[in-house]
């Protein structure tokens, strides 16, 4: 009889003591405080982030619709002054350069500069001998 109250004794000590340091822990307490508190973080950032993204994409929504309109309102003032002042030379129109159906469609201009990492010339260890004398 004495081994099975020793026994009872010791799984009720046991389930006491896990029970006490389970909650009178205070670390592993903070622990799961700042775990929730870090859920709840990444959560606002992934809000966040979905509101950045359409943001931007209604912003530049709205740009093209003004870009669109833009070109719209050129032609037509390059228009209506052709059209209601023809006697004046194409040097005084302000609107004499009007865009054409192509250059309105592709927002894009063909440059021709060469890159910015070009260089002009040798630029030392194969110039000739009659450069390095220069």
């Amino acid at each position: 009889m004495t081994w099975e109250y020793a026994l009872i004794g010791l799984i009720v000590g046991f389930i006491i003591g896990a029970l006490v340091v389970r909650f009178g822990n205070t670390k592993l307490r903070n622990q799961q405080a700042l775990q929730a508190e870090l859920e709840k973080k990444n959560h606002e950032l992934e809000e966040y982030r979905k509101e950045l993204v359409s943001h931007f994409a209604r912003s530049a929504e709205l740009l093209d619709n003004m870009a669109q309109d833009y070109r719209q309102l050129y032609q037509h003032m390059a228009k209506s002054s052709h059209e209601l002042m023809p006697d004046m030379p194409i040097q005084n129109n302000p609107f004499n350069y009007r865009l054409t159906e192509s250059e309105s469609d592709n927002d894009q201009t063909a440059v021709n500069l060469p890159p910015k990492d070009y260089s002009e010339g040798s630029s030392g260890l194969f110039r000739s001998m009659k450069e390095k004398k220069r």
